[in-house]
């Protein structure tokens, strides 16, 4: 039976929740031509049994577990060394991988160890009918078109998918599956690299990709002193500051918190999007957004047109006054 692998995202020894959307995806596409879904797990430390229950749960059939002390940071030697060891000793016709920082680093070296190609940031798979190609859609030409493209000559198929694209299996698949260790030898995982500093992101503090409240600003605020209101309100609301890609091309922010194609595709509860315009390859990283707040003092900025609702005048000045009103509520 042909497999589709998915290959996990953790955040310390805690799988993130893009595993779990791309174990959804692949559960549908092994539907299509009758697959079964492996987990690649690379990770520190041997998990729980519920972590693999939650997995099975999630749509794997199996987990192939890899445990070194080494992946306790990622390091992109022994990460392509490892999973193409666990690939050529039972080679699937797929290989997923989430579009994060990590999954863009390790899968374009993974797929040049095994001579196949690879799709990267993909927003949309599928199955071709006849012959069982996995279809990749992407955005190409500045998120103008959207391109779908095969792997017909090669295998694995492999690709990177944008989080927050698909969703988790709605039920559970199974409660039970199989548990594979791959061992992992010695000089697999040697490595010149040396981790000198890590900062992690502060206590309480999250990514874009994993906020449930975002205040994004653009360059309507015009001036870098204007983010000011936008940091404040995201500590009082314990919210994540995002970013358009101009802001961020200014140095006003780091390319962690642009959001749009160019960024991160997210998904949060509320978007809050102050003195941005629309871009449609801005509109493409955020519209998925449960409720949207759209601050512009042009009355015909397209991203009116995604927001519930749409505040015309000037987002510093809004934000301030927004900011003035809590504390003020605070005290009282």
């Amino acid at each position: 039976m042909s497999e589709i692998w998915v290959i996990a995202e953790k955040r310390g020894t805690q799988i993130h929740s893009s595993t779990y959307e791309l174990l959804g995806k692949a559960r549908e596409l092994a539907q299509k031509n009758g697959s079964s879904v492996a987990l690649a797990l690379l990770i520190q430390e041997r998990p729980t049994g519920d972590t693999f229950r939650s997995l099975f749960r999630g749509g794997a059939d199996r987990v192939i577990l890899a445990v070194d002390k080494s992946f306790e940071r990622f390091d992109f030697g022994p990460y392509i060394r490892v999973l193409k060891e666990m690939v050529l000793q039972r080679p699937p016709e797929v290989i997923l991988a989430p579009a994060t920082s990590s999954g863009r680093t390790y899968m374009p070296g993974l797929a040049a160890l095994l001579g196949t190609g690879l799709t990267a940031d993909c927003t949309g798979l599928d199955i071709e009918e006849g012959t069982g190609n996995l279809l990749q859609t992407r955005p190409a030409i500045g998120g103008n078109i959207m391109a779908t493209i095969k792997t017909p000559k090669h295998r694995p198929q492999m690709a990177t998918v944008r989080p927050k694209i698909f969703s988790p299996l709605g039920e559970v698949y199974s409660e039970h599956g199989e548990i594979v260790d791959f061992p992992v030898r010695p000089e697999l995982v040697e490595s010149p690299a040396r981790l000198l500093k890590f900062d992690s992101i502060g206590e309480g503090e999250k990514g874009v990709q994993d906020a449930e409240i975002i205040i994004a600003g653009g360059m309507g605020l015009r001036r870098m002193e204007n983010m000011a209101p936008i940091y404040k309100l995201a500590r009082m609301i314990n919210g994540t500051v995002g970013a358009s890609r101009k802001i961020v091309d200014s140095k006003w922010i780091g390319h962690e918190a642009q959001v749009g194609l160019s960024g991160h595709t997210v998904k949060p509860k509320i978007y809050i999007a102050a003195g941005i315009s629309g871009a449609v390859q801005h509109i493409a990283g955020m519209q998925t957004s449960e409720f949207i707040v759209a601050i512009n003092r042009d009355r015909n900025a397209t991203i009116f047109n995604f927001a519930d609702i749409g505040l015309v005048g000037d987002a510093t000045e809004i934000l301030t006054r927004l900011v003035e009103a809590m504390e003020m509520e605070v005290r009282e």
